[in-house]
């Protein structure tokens, strides 16, 4: 596959449109030979035009001279990516495009929406020394769309080695000849009219909190797809905590969701959360227990090599459920649960504040007792109570965002002690095959001292989060 940048801008003619003189428009100086092509191209799409919506175009084409299959993609500003594969028999779209659209079409039939033929008439346009500056294509387009015909025409300018200055100076020229700007962004959103100008059923806006928070995550997880397909660390943490906040949300505003599909989509959450954990997890210890054992050479190499295979593990489980027909079938849950949501019934920012109060209570249990494992569910609770909170600090203002920082803080401080309750986990499992278990021993015991330290650390943390003037505004 191919992929190239796309640089281009349309404009609107009447019949018999004739190009003006383009001397001197960006440092041209003349049109070079024109030449013409019969373009012939099948528009492919779901049923509800889901790539359309998304401002993706999936054509195969025959003709002119970049006959194949066609994907054009967003880019940066006015640009959009082209990924390119040679022409193939039939309609099956190939594999590889099929999989850079596989998060919008999931598991729903692409098949042809439109039939687009034009009649190109290409002409250079270039400077002093002969380089082509952008490539100016007059067309005659008839689209057939469902058995309806509908014919017009035309123009495009395209970068080739010119710069923005060229399009500007072109555009001003082509407008003063009677061109004016699309009425549309591409050929296919012209042909398709209003079935494209539809509103997708079910993404009515809305303005409650809950949802649009539940919304928010249901975006950043579409969002990290690429980045976590990629192997990139910050991706596999973003959707990983993306995964958390939405389920958390579902826990802890049931009454906004519909409650059989809230609980089913619970466990798919947790199913997800816990490959990207898989990965993320040894990433993190991997890197502070290389920092821990920095003076032991050999320890340090044992710890990352089992945690290295954890991570290959874990991320191998990864791709696969992400290829997998179950993910595409959570995504479809999660648009359908939150785009169906109950807006707030008055009790929400009373449900925060009491899954608050609950995390205060477990982790006062938790410390009287000084009991590892209840300091965790203690700071398993504060991720609920924050990201409870989150849903309406930004209407809080100051106090809001505040409150979300301390608590941020006091999770930091419990996460830090949970680490080194892990890291001696996983110094007693390595230590178990290790010639001499001294080194390992020693470790062991700076991690405990680390538990110490944090535990210690806890009081001002809890301090900081409980002031007054930071949750007056839960009620």
């Amino acid at each position: 596959m191919q992929m190239a940048t796309e640089t281009e801008r349309k404009y609107d003619v009447p019949a018999g449109f004739g190009l003006p003189s383009l001397d001197g428009a960006g440092g041209a100086r003349g049109l070079g030979d024109a030449e013409t092509h019969e373009l012939d191209a099948t528009y492919f799409d779901t049923e509800d035009l889901r790539l359309a919506r998304n401002k993706r175009t999936l054509r195969r084409r025959t003709g002119g001279n970049d006959a194949g299959w066609h994907l054009k993609t967003p880019g940066d500003g006015s640009s959009r990516t082209e990924h390119r594969v040679p022409l193939t028999d039939g309609d099956a779209v190939p594999g590889e495009l099929a999989d850079v659209v596989r998060l919008i079409v999931r598991t729903r039939e692409v098949k042809p929406v439109a039939t687009l033929r034009t009649r190109r008439i290409e002409t250079p346009l270039r400077d002093a020394e002969g380089r082509t500056l952008a490539l100016i294509a007059q067309d005659e387009v008839e689209a057939e769309t469902g058995g309806d015909v509908q014919r017009w025409q035309e123009l495009e300018v395209e970068l080739v080695d010119g710069g923005p200055e060229v399009l500007d100076a072109v555009e001003g020229l082509l407008l003063a000849a009677g061109a004016t700007p699309a009425a549309g962004p591409s050929k296919l959103a012209r042909a398709l009219g209003d079935r494209l100008s539809a509103p997708r059923v079910g993404k009515k806006r809305r303005t409650d909190p809950v949802i649009r928070y539940a919304r928010e995550q249901r975006d950043a997880i579409e969002a990290q797809d690429p980045s976590v397909r990629a192997g990139d660390a910050e991706g596999v943490h973003k959707m990983r905590v993306a995964t958390r906040r939405l389920r958390s949300t579902l826990k802890t505003f049931r009454d906004a969701f519909d409650p059989e599909r809230a609980e089913s989509l619970k466990g798919e959450l947790k199913w997800l959360a816990d490959r990207l954990g898989a990965v993320r997890d040894g990433q993190v210890l991997s890197h502070k227990l290389a920092a821990a054992a920095e003076g032991f050479p050999e320890v340090a190499a044992r710890i990352r090599e089992k945690l290295d295979d954890d991570v290959t593990r874990g991320r191998d489980a990864l791709v696969e459920a992400l290829d997998s027909d179950r993910y595409l079938g959570l995504l479809d849950a999660i648009d359908a649960l939150v785009d169906e949501g109950r807006p707030d019934d008055g009790g929400a920012l009373r449900r925060a504040r009491k899954v608050l109060r609950r995390a205060d209570a477990l982790l006062d249990e938790a410390v009287a007792d000084g009991v590892d494992a209840e300091l965790h569910e203690a700071r398993k609770k504060y991720k609920q109570a924050r990201y409870a909170v989150e849903v309406f600090a930004p209407a809080a203002g100051k106090p809001g965002r505040k409150l979300v920082s301390a608590l941020t803080s006091l999770q930091d401080v419990l996460g830090a002690h949970q680490d080194s309750v892990v890291a001696r986990e996983v110094l007693r499992e390595v230590a178990r095959t290790a010639p001499d278990a001294f080194d390992y021993g020693v470790l062991h015991a700076r991690q405990e001292r680390v538990g110490e330290e944090t535990f210690h650390e806890l009081p001002p943390a809890v301090t900081a989060s409980r002031k007054k003037r930071l949750r007056a505004w839960l009620g």
